[in-house]
């Protein structure tokens, strides 16, 4: 190793000429390239030199395995040639320059956690791992309210709280491609759920997150009172422009055909059939989405009847009391076949013609994480008003009669159930709720979030409280969070 780093003429990329981007070094001849833009891939793949030296830590990587190798020796090798550059740069700074980019890039001093015979005595007399209680805080935390700003601290809680995204960010997946890390929402992202579960109790002050909400979101700049609900949007467009995807981006399996953490999360696929009232011909289209809003009782546009388990009976999880909406009774008003009447008419491609249709809307596909956006906030020409129904909603709920698979069990808007039903890729676990309280001119923001499977907390900016199921349940609903349950790591 040490032959190569003294035989090279410049500690520099030999194609870009760069001394950062995770340099690596070849270790059959004297190249260095850059990890970071595959320079050192496309010397592999062109020299079939397999095997190149991380300089930054002294890691192995194999262009075969993909992967590092771990091995003792060569692990011991570049502990002694890291001592060794610090000493040097200890003794002689001046003529340390290329010595010491070579061995350790940023020159940052690195040392990897070498136990102590204490700490060894201690392992050895605690074998078992220690697991995470039921009572355990960790990834609670408060924020602080910097003036008006409730809408994107509940918002913030339940993206902090989202399974998938949480195990993410805290296996630190995130690589920043924009030219000003500085910047980009998804590396403030990333540091906020280090915050979030570096076990501080104190309330975090999101104002970097502010910031840079305001900088790429304008519309939601000043200390106004915001929708949650249009941060929410705001910030997962942000997040998808920032968190650029690979060069397979276009063969992703969702409707964006983005590979983006974001859109694998919370992209689903809604899709429209149109049929003709004279021919029948069916026009299909299917449009990605991160949330589906749900019309509710008391607004101006007409809702559908109750579900026929008003009875007193259970659907989808949910105990039906007379007169009161049910979240499946929201889902199958916006799945049910629409008229678009004489004013809407299409051209139709089987008639040729301008003809009367249906419209009806299902689930093509289905997110990891399901937001349903309850409108409770009127505006019209004619009033601007806050909705206050109550919405029962589940902590279990199974979408799979919304399915587009399943519309063909659905007759004159109403569902009939499917045989086929025990599909647990459509079932879903409720981890977070956004709540708003006042009227559409004052008001203020709160959160429910699940921290592990049955123990909810209240999250109201900077307090946070222990909450009962029946608190969550109860409480009347803004934005709804569901992620599927089969992919959930509790």
């Amino acid at each position: 190793v040490s032959v190569l780093l003294f035989q090279a003429k410049s500690c520099i990329c030999h194609m870009c000429g760069a001394h950062l981007n995770r340099l690596h070094s070849c270790l059959y001849c004297v190249f260095f390239g850059c990890f970071t833009k595959k320079h050192i891939h496309e010397h592999a793949k062109t020299k079939r030199h397999n095997l190149a030296i991380d300089l930054l830590y002294g890691g192995i990587y194999c262009f075969m395995c993909q992967d590092y190798i771990y091995d003792k020796d060569m692990e011991q090798i570049a502990k002694e040639e890291q001592r060794k550059a610090w000493k040097l740069q200890a003794f002689t700074p001046t003529v340390v320059s290329h010595y010491q980019c070579t061995m350790t890039g940023l020159g940052e001093k690195y040392s990897t956690w070498e136990p102590t015979k204490r700490e060894l005595e201690l392992l050895r007399h605690n074998p078992k791992r220690r697991k995470i209680t039921t009572n355990c805080t960790i990834g609670l935390r408060g924020l602080i309210n910097l003036g008006n700003t409730c809408f994107m601290n509940c918002i913030v809680q339940a993206l902090t709280h989202t399974p998938l995204l949480r195990d993410f960010f805290l296996s630190d997946r995130h690589k920043c491609e924009m030219q000003s890390p500085s910047s980009c929402l998804v590396c403030e992202m990333s540091t906020l759920f280090q915050e979030f579960y570096s076990g501080h109790r104190s309330p975090h002050i999101p104002y970097r997150l502010l910031h840079l909400v305001w900088t790429h979101a304008r519309h939601l700049a000043g200390y106004e009172q915001q929708d949650a609900h249009e941060f929410l949007i705001a910030a997962l467009d942000v997040l998808h422009r920032h968190c650029k995807g690979d060069d397979n981006g276009k063969k992703a399996n969702n409707p964006n055909h983005c590979n983006c953490i974001i859109d694998q999360i919370f992209t689903g696929g809604l899709q429209s059939d149109v049929t003709c009232q004279v021919c029948h011909g069916v026009s299909t289209t299917i449009d990605p989405f991160w949330d589906i809003s749900l019309d509710l009782p008391g607004s101006s546009t007409p809702f559908w009847p109750l579900s026929p388990g008003s009875d007193g009976s259970v659907v989808n999880g949910e105990s039906h009391v007379s007169g009161t909406t049910t979240l499946t009774d929201c889902l199958r008003r916006f799945t049910r076949p629409e008229h678009l009447g004489s004013s809407a008419k299409i051209k139709c491609s089987g008639c040729h013609s301008y003809q009367e249709s249906t419209k009806q809307l299902t689930m093509k596909k289905l997110p990891i994480v399901a937001c349903f956006h309850l409108k409770r906030f009127e505006h019209s020409a004619k009033l601007r008003r806050k909705i206050t129904t109550y919405v029962s909603f589940p902590l279990e709920l199974d979408m799979t009669p919304f399915m587009a698979s399943s519309k063909e069990s659905r007759m004159n808007g109403q569902y009939q159930q499917p045989t086929d039903s025990l599909n647990n890729d459509n079932k879903y676990s409720l981890f977070a709720v956004v709540n708003h309280q006042g009227t559409l001119e004052s008001g203020h923001y709160t959160s429910f979030i699940r921290q592990h499977k049955d123990q909810w907390f209240k999250c109201d900016d900077a307090i946070i409280t222990k909450a009962s199921i029946k608190d969550v349940l109860d409480s009347e609903g803004y934005l709804l969070f569901y992620h599927k349950q089969f992919l959930e790591y509790e």
